[in-house]
This record gives structure tokens, C-alpha cells and sequence, in this order.
């Protein structure tokens, strides 16, 4: 296997604002996620893309020498993960960077570990469109996720709510933001919503955060300094 391995990083952050090199336990939140990937691969597969000239050089500082300036029309708050990736791509082949899956690592997402990205790593297969990190869901769409009906009134979104207990229930997943392994050519013909081959990997919740308000923040803070002894 030959990953790229891609970290977005735009300059703008409405709810934290300079959230990608805002230290975090004495290093900017992107910092984590490059030693993670320089853990695993040679900084020539690693493309971090920015607009910014200042996370540039941090990712220069961190050991990313090469970091790619992504253009304008990617660099508003409506651009998609999807674009920005299949544009790191097409720039990782302009430097002559082979590669057979995409390793997509968001900087929001300090708590994961060398290890979690390595068993995202491992689940995938040239088979599959991707292999994805997951937590546990914080509610269950056979027990207590609930849609409102034509009627106005509350229904379990799944089955016929006869369940009493939430073990008796299927277990539920959620995308944790952490590790995407995705497949480059299911990348290129679909939307990532739309894969129909997707592998979850288990992430315990404390690993979890994905940081996307001051809130979010103040956890992830609080978790590291845990598992830090501090």
C-alpha cells in the first residue's frame, strides 16, 4: 500500500478563529496531525493545503517543507473536503508522488493516535471506498433517535420502537472526523456520501473530539492534559 496522505488546513475558522495553529497543549492544533502522518510515511506524501501563508510556515516548522497553496476558489467556507482532496491529488501528481489510496487526516482531530491511523490503514482494501474512523453514536435510530411524521408527531427512525432497552438494539456508528483511507478512483466518481463500500474502525469516544467550537476546545484540552499526567 502507497498512501498520500492529505491535511487541510484553511486560515479562516469562524467559531476559533487561527483554529489550525492555535496551540494546543503547547503546540498548534495542526502540528499533531503531521508528526501523526510523518510517523508514517516520508514528508514527500505528505500534502498539507492551505491558504495560508502562516499555516504554511508551521507546517514548514513541523516538518512539511513543500506545503501546497491551494487555489482561491478553494479557500471559502463552502468548500468541500471532496474537492479539496481531489486537488491535492492532482497536485501530489504534478510532483511526481505515486500513490493507491488517499489518507485524508483534519487537523480538528488531535486526539488520534499513530495506532488509530495505522488500523484505518490496515481495514482498507483496494476493494472497498473507504475505510473510516467511527465512535460509538450518541443515540441509536432504533431506540432513541427520533424523526418527526406527515402527522407532526415524534417516530423512532428505524423499526417499530418496540425495543425496552438499548442493548437489544443494533449498534449505531458515527464518522469521528479522525482517518478517512479512501480509495482514489471511488473518490473521483463519487461523492463521499455516496460510497456504497465503507469500512468503520472503531475509535474509543475520549479520542474522539473533533474540535469545531470553543467548547470542543476546552475538552480536548481537559482530555489531553489526562493523558498527559497534567
Amino acid at each position: 500500500m502507497t498512501p498520500l496522505f492529505i491535511i487541510p488546513a484553511r486560515g479562516g475558522s469562524k467559531s476559533i478563529p487561527g483554529k489550525n495553529i492555535k496551540p494546543l497543549c503547547g503546540k498548534p492544533l495542526i502540528a499533531y496531525s503531521i508528526e501523526s502522518a510523518l510517523a508514517l510515511v516520508p514528508q514527500s506524501r505528505v500534502i498539507v493545503t492551505t491558504d495560508s501563508d502562516d499555516i504554511a510556515a508551521c507546517a514548514r516548522k513541523y516538518g512539511v517543507d513543500n506545503p501546497y497553496m491551494r487555489p482561491e476558489s478553494l479557500a471559502s467556507d463552502t468548500a468541500g473536503s471532496r474537492e479539496v482532496m481531489l486537488d491535492a491529488m492532482d497536485e501530489a501528481a504534478r510532483r511526481g508522488v505515486d500513490f493507491d489510496c488517499v489518507v485524508l487526516l483534519q487537523p480538528t482531530s488531535p486526539l488520534r493516535t499513530v495506532a488509530d491511523i495505522q488500523a484505518a490503514l490496515d481495514a482498507y482494501a483496494p476493494s472497498v471506498d473507504m475505510a473510516v474512523t467511527v465512535a460509538s453514536a450518541s443515540c441509536n435510530p432504533y431506540y432513541d433517535c427520533f424523526e418527526t411524521g406527515a402527522d407532526g408527531f415524534l417516530r423512532v427512525s428505524k423499526g417499530e420502537g418496540l425495543l425496552t432497552r438499548r442493548q437489544q438494539a443494533p449498534p449505531a456508528w458515527q464518522y469521528n472526523g479522525a482517518v478517512y483511507v479512501i480509495n482514489p478512483g471511488s473518490l473521483r466518481r463519487y461523492a463521499m456520501g455516496a460510497f456504497p463500500k465503507r469500512v468503520g474502525v472503531e475509535m474509543p469516544r475520549e479520542r474522539s473530539i473533533d474540535i469545531d467550537s470553543p467548547t470542543d476546545w476546552i475538552v480536548a484540552e481537559a482530555l489531553m492534559g489526562n493523558r498527559r499526567g497534567g
